[in-house]
C-alpha cells in the first residue's frame, strides 16, 4: 500500500504542478492560450484558458488530494482519525471515478467536443482519472481500520 500511496501522490503532484503552470500563464501543450484551452479544457467554443484564480483553485484541491494518501498510510502526522482519512479518500476516489466515467459518455462529448481535448480525454485524461479513482478507493478500503 505504501507504493500505491506514493504513486498516487506523485501523479497528483505532477497534475497540481501543471495547474499552477497554467495559472501563471503557461500554454503547454498548446502554442498559445486558445490552443492550450482546446487541448486541456475542451468545452464547446473555448478560446481562452480559465482564469488564474480557477487554475490555482484546482491546484489547491489537487494539492490537498496529493497529501491524502500519505496521511492515510501514516507517512506524516495528521490531526484526523484514520477512519476519517479513509472515508475521505473513498470520496476523493469517487470524484475521480465519476470524472473518468463521464469522459466516455455522449453527454460529456457534447459538453467538451473541442479537439484535441476530446481525443486526449478518451486516450489519457479519463483513463488516468479512472486509475486515480481506483487507487484512492483501493487505498481507502485497504487502510480502513478494522
Amino acid at each position: 500500500m505504501i507504493v500505491l500511496a506514493f504513486a498516487l501522490s506523485l501523479v497528483l503532484l505532477l497534475i497540481t504542478a501543471l495547474h499552477v503552470y497554467w495559472g501563471i500563464g503557461g500554454i503547454w501543450p498548446g502554442t498559445d492560450g486558445a490552443s492550450c484551452a482546446r487541448a486541456v479544457v475542451g468545452f464547446r467554443g473555448v478560446d481562452e484558458m480559465p482564469t488564474p484564480f480557477a487554475s490555482f483553485a484546482v491546484a489547491a484541491c489537487l494539492g490537498l488530494a496529493t497529501l491524502w494518501p500519505l496521511a492515510l498510510i501514516g507517512f506524516f502526522a495528521s490531526p484526523f482519525p484514520k477512519e476519517g482519512l479513509a472515508a475521505t479518500a473513498l470520496l476523493i476516489g469517487l470524484v475521480f471515478l465519476g470524472r473518468g466515467i463521464a469522459g466516455f459518455t455522449p453527454w460529456w462529448r457534447r459538453l467538451a467536443p473541442e479537439q484535441p481535448f476530446a481525443r486526449l480525454d478518451v486516450r489519457y485524461y479519463s483513463p488516468l482519472c479512472l486509475l486515480i479513482g481506483l487507487g484512492f478507493a483501493t487505498l481507502a478500503i485497504m487502510e480502513f481500520p478494522t
